[in-house]
């Protein structure tokens, strides 16, 4: 959105500061939440269904009107894994079409076919929320999608520049059980903040001379959470006028898996600062890297193997006819000798202090293999701040990642990935990947 239609209903959006975020947590999405709080299956009701959903523009009736939002389905979608689901809100006069067009934030392509994206689109394009009829939409949305597709209930996120900030705020207050963590570019108190006493992971990233949305209102939210988190308080260091570089604050003392982070930088009022430049670039910001390391550092609080329907194995797994683990087919090598699979890597991007890198596993034998584990060396300085598709041992140096419950048995010719986001220099590729399979 250009700086000057923002300015020009800027006071006009300034009266939704009183407009009320209402409306009641449904009870399947409450027990959702409890689900994941209690460490109990964090599946929804789609996981094992054969979707009826398909990725773009959809419909639906939310709070007696006709409302519509992008979904953006993975590649490759398997029924039987859970994933993260991302609500990208847009920003005042902006659509849902411009936040899917741009990749949800820029998240799209870090995700690796890993989430389940939402662009919901705004009333009158703002998130004015009254009478929390925005949070009605997030509710309703969220059920249907889950419904239909297998999310992680554990891996919900929101997030949003401007006035789509301002609504990921109203949904970390009225949804603290059912959000996992938000991120509020540039956001202000413009939808209302029902609650907003639980606390919520939080990173906040705001322009030190915002002239639309003063980096003030930026901190109040940010304080809000830095209180509701129990964080030690304190006043971030922010970068000099002209430096144009930012500056990223990991709060101290917040409860356990509740962190808050704030990154202010030298600029006005966009979502896609670029270190050393006044102007903003989408592709060459710093923040959807940022972001996507903010998000991925929550894993799932229960494992991939309660997932599955024991009738419907994962597509990367042999087919039901197979002989189970414990009793192989006379075919594998024998007993003690181990098979064969090779590891290779790519890194999927780049960002400046991070990576993020997938390993292709592949059986070159003709035979089942049950089970994998791959060995590789990071470069010093580089740490691996996440992983999925995998249990890794050790994040720097040798790190030894062996298979998912859901991926480790390979049929001939048969591959699987597993991916990893890092800090440090990813010019550097790990070195010495091994595979092996007992």
């Amino acid at each position: 959105m250009k700086r000057t239609q923002l300015l020009s209903t800027v006071a006009a959006a300034a009266v939704l500061l009183t407009a009320t975020a209402g409306g009641v947590l449904t009870s399947g999405l409450r027990g959702a939440a409890e689900a994941a709080t209690n460490g109990t299956l964090a599946a929804t009701a789609g996981c094992g269904k054969a979707p009826t959903l398909t990725s773009g523009t959809r419909t639906i009736s939310s709070g007696g009107q006709n409302r519509s939002y992008i979904l953006r389905i993975p590649d490759g979608y398997d029924r039987n894994r859970q994933y993260r689901l991302i609500f990208g809100f847009h920003w005042l006069n902006g659509s849902a079409n411009n936040v899917a067009s741009a990749g949800y934030y820029g998240l799209l392509p870090l995700s690796n076919n890993s989430t389940i994206f939402v662009a919901p689109q705004g009333i009158d394009n703002g998130w004015a929320n009254t009478n929390g009829r925005d949070l009605t939409l997030f509710d309703d949305i969220s059920r249907q999608v889950e419904n239909d597709l297998c999310v992680d209930t554990t891996q919900r996120f929101a997030l949003g520049w401007s006035y789509g900030g301002a609504m990921s705020y109203a949904v970390a207050c009225a949804r603290p059980t059912v959000i996992r963590a938000v991120s509020v570019l540039s956001g202000a108190n413009l939808s209302g903040c029902n609650g907003g006493t639980q606390p919520v992971p939080y990173f906040g990233i705001h322009g030190t001379h915002d002239s639309v949305l003063n980096i003030s209102a930026g901190r109040s939210l940010r304080d809000t959470f830095v209180r509701n988190n129990g964080c030690t308080a304190q006043t971030p260091r922010e970068p000099a006028l002209n430096s144009f570089t930012h500056i990223t604050t990991t709060y101290s003392g917040c409860r356990a898996g509740y962190p808050v982070q704030w990154a202010a930088f030298d600029g006005d009022h966009t979502p896609s600062p670029v270190d050393g430049s006044g102007s903003p670039n989408d592709s060459r910001t710093w923040t959807s890297g940022e972001i996507w390391r903010f998000f991925s550092q929550f894993q799932s609080t229960t494992p991939p193997t309660t997932t599955p329907p024991t009738t419907t194995p994962p597509t990367t797994t042999p087919p039901t006819t197979a002989p189970p683990t414990t009793a192989p087919p006379t075919t594998p090598p024998p007993t003690g000798e181990p098979g064969t699979c090779v590891a290779t890597y790519r890194t999927v991007n780049t960002w400046p202090g991070g990576f993020q890198g997938e390993v292709t596993v592949a059986n070159n034998t003709a035979a089942t293999l049950n089970g994998w584990t791959v060995r590789l060396t990071l470069a010093s300085g580089q740490a691996i701040s996440s992983l999925w598709s995998g249990v890794n041992t050790g994040t720097t140096g040798t790190v030894s990642v062996q298979n998912a419950a859901y991926n480790g048995a390979l049929g001939a010719n048969a591959s699987t990935t597993f991916g990893f986001t890092a800090t440090g220099n990813g010019a550097t590729a790990p070195g010495n990947l091994t595979c092996t399979s007992p």
